[in-house]
């Protein structure tokens, strides 16, 4: 087996790898990943104990127990480009040995399961609800880098997308991974179901307007119009595509879920998010701490 030369697989002095400095004996199997560093110690604070803490940029890691469970929270940062990152290097920490830089002949699965805020795309989703997300469609073009990405994308659906909203060839192609059915299955009671829409930004890819108009002003229209076989897209996002599409090609299970704060059809945003945010972190953890 070829060994993983230094400038692919990038280790600190410690051996720990490079961006998330983390070993493998600091993470929990069952890992929740926020956009936002300041929410990791706000999860942490539910933890009965915090055996682990690290962080470097916006990366932060905390990992404990609540009871017998253990857990980790980490953060990523915003954007499916920082996911890549958080994902492979994940990976990495539990699949290759770090210090022989070759894949361990042993498979290790993950689950990672992201809670963050969202915009709904449809007008029956108020503000304060949560969305479980079913799929992630990439609008930011990153798995069609990877050969896998054809091999995990949901063909049907993509193709369907791609059709229905008369995709802009300019535009990076859409793809749609679907999530861990398991993990949905343990967390489901009391979201609503649907596709997410990650953007590649904030602004004009989610069809926000400031001083610069956008290439395609009726995109938002077209996104939120398309239906196939009872799928219809929930909300708007911006990491959920690169989590789905990662994980399932290196052989995790992941699932996203959001605490809707605005709606961007009735143009409403929540004054004040933060309970509705709690609430669904102490949902959260009772789910995956039983």
């Amino acid at each position: 087996m070829n060994r993983i030369a230094e400038s692919e697989l990038i280790l600190n002095p410690d051996g720990s790898i490079y961006h998330l400095k983390l070993k493998p004996e600091n993470i929990a199997d069952d890992i929740i990943v926020v956009g936002d560093p300041g929410r990791v110690p706000v999860l942490s604070a539910y933890f009965d104990k915090i055996e682990f803490k690290q962080s470097n940029r916006e990366i932060v890691t905390h990992t404990g127990y609540i009871g017998k469970k253990r857990l980790t929270v980490l953060s990523t940062g915003m954007g499916t480009d920082n996911l890549d990152i958080v994902i492979n290097e994940l990976d990495a920490i539990v699949n290759i040995d770090l210090e022989q830089r070759i894949p361990k002949t042993e498979h290790k699965a993950l689950n990672i399961i992201r809670l963050g805020t969202s915009g709904a795309m449809q007008e029956d989703i108020p503000v304060g609800s949560y969305v479980m997300s079913t799929h992630g469609i990439g609008l930011d073009g990153l798995m069609r880098f990877y050969a896998a990405g054809n091999e995990i994308e949901d063909k049907a659906l993509t193709e369907a997308f791609l059709k229905q909203t008369h995709w802009p060839s300019d535009l990076p192609k859409a793809y749609i991974v679907e999530g861990s059915n398991d993990l949905m299955k343990r967390m489901e009671k009391g979201y609503v179901r649907g596709i997410t829409a990650t953007a590649p930004g904030f602004f004009g890819p989610q069809g926000r307007v400031l001083r610069l108009p956008l290439a395609y002003p009726d995109l938002n229209d077209r996104i939120s119009a398309f239906s196939y076989e009872g799928y219809r897209i929930t909300n708007f996002e911006m990491e959920t595509s690169a989590l789905y599409g990662l994980s399932k090609a290196l052989g995790h299970n992941a699932m996203t879920v959001c605490a809707i704060i605005a709606n961007r059809l009735r143009k409403e945003y929540a004054k004040d998010y933060k309970p509705s945010v709690t609430a669904l972190i102490e949902d959260l953890l009772e789910k995956l701490s039983k």
